[in-house]
């Protein structure tokens, strides 16, 4: 059975009380405090409903729907605080966005495929910086690696963005290597080491 969509369309409230006290309350009945700023606008803050900001932040560069007194605005979601032990969402900062606008994130970088047999991958980079329009983020951008053989170097000027969006990575970016697996030297110290139950020689 398919799994329903989760929507970003949030019944959100307008917050009058602030402070540690009153964010501990609004907490402790399951929802979010929250401030939007942004396109020269006051501060809003705001409360979010905590069960379905969770599951929305699931995915990266999400762009919430928020129904603020039956008036929608769009607001993408900048950063996210929460308990270093407990992993609770304590506040979020929003920022406002408009439809057609373009904004600037940060996205992951996935690699599809297995390199050729005997060959180490290494990831330099699992991020790059993308300009997109604010309402068509993408989630992540995949590369292929399938069968790749030692030497192989990937830029990011060598990835397929997703339409509508630019690189504002530097294009000369190593994303990812491909490089032999290189046996560790041990050395002759360790051919000469003494078998198990025998003694090591004294030092002198």
């Amino acid at each position: 059975m398919a799994q329903a969509e989760i929507s970003n369309h949030l019944v959100t409230e307008i917050r009058e009380s602030f402070g540690k006290g009153a964010a501990r309350k609004i907490r402790a009945v399951g929802k979010i405090p929250a401030v939007i700023y942004g396109h020269g606008t006051e501060p809003q803050h705001v409360t979010l409903p905590g069960h379905e900001v969770s599951l929305i932040l699931r995915k990266s560069n999400q762009i919430l729907e928020l129904d603020i007194q039956g008036k929608v605005q769009l607001a993408l979601v900048k950063d996210v605080q929460k308990d270093p032990v407990r992993q609770i969402i304590e506040h979020i900062d929003l920022i406002v966005v408009r439809k057609g606008e373009k904004v600037i994130i940060d996205v992951p970088v996935h690699l599809d495929g297995e390199a050729a047999p005997g060959t180490t991958v290494n990831q330099d980079s699992n991020t790059i910086s993308l300009e997109a329009l604010a309402t068509a983020i993408p989630e992540s951008v995949s590369v292929s690696i399938e069968g790749a053989e030692d030497g192989t170097q990937i830029f990011a000027k060598d990835l397929v963005l997703p339409e509508g969006a630019s690189l504002i990575t530097d294009e000369d970016t190593l994303i990812v290597s491909i490089s032999i697996a290189q046996e560790q030297d041990l050395g002759e110290d360790a051919e000469e080491a003494p078998a198990e139950g025998e003694d090591a020689p004294a030092a002198e």
